[in-house]
């Protein structure tokens, strides 16, 4: 997904498979109960990198491994939250992927008045879940082989917090179980990475 025509209608498609009784198997798929609407209108962006673009050693393991910044428009009407993820299909190696992506970042309950998340911040009223680091924050790209590529996907939520059984440590898969029936709408950023690269 490097063009945002491409990712636009990838989104569009996605929805109506989940509406319309398809299947879609992506890195953070969710059953047909998860999504109620279909809004084609939010976008998630960064001032870090494009999209389909190559992300800056400053938010990867090779540097200070900040959060990038992240900011978003499109909102649906009825937004009472948001939960964003970050997770890496590709990993170990994009020549042969674990079953499940690598996750590095788990955000849910970012109040609706959000609009952006500052580079290297945390989200004030913001839950975090725990990554496949083992820690409840952000960990950046660290692909041990190849280039891979880094799925940020938003969530427009109908509630302002997720009923999330874990609560003391919430994994994605966790958070992804409490958005389901609640997700109004989905935006998604991909970026690249690869150890050092000329």
């Amino acid at each position: 997904m490097r063009h945002p025509r491409l990712r636009s209608l990838f989104l569009v498609v996605f929805g109506i498979l989940l509406l319309g009784g398809g299947s879609f198997l992506g890195p953070n798929s969710i059953s047909k109960a998860g999504v109620t609407g279909l809004a084609s209108a939010l976008v998630l962006e960064s001032d870090a990198f494009l999209d389909g673009g190559d992300i800056p050693r400053e938010y990867t393991c090779e540097g200070p491994d900040k959060s990038p910044e992240l900011h978003w428009d499109g909102v649906p009407y009825s937004t009472e939250s948001y939960a964003l993820i970050m997770d890496d299909p590709d990993a170990p190696d994009p020549a042969n992927p674990r079953d499940e992506p690598f996750v590095h970042w788990v955000l849910y309950d970012i109040p609706k008045n959000v609009r952006t998340i500052p580079k290297g911040k945390k989200v004030k009223g913001a839950g975090e879940g725990t990554n496949d680091f083992g820690k409840a924050s952000y960990g950046g790209p660290c692909p041990p082989i190849g280039e891979h590529r880094y799925f940020f996907q938003l969530y427009a939520l109908d509630v302002d917090s997720l009923v999330i059984i874990n609560v003391k440590n919430p994994t994605k898969d966790d958070v992804l179980r409490a958005m389901n029936g609640h997700v109004l709408a989905i935006a998604e950023l991909v970026g690249l990475y690869e150890k050092n690269k000329k």
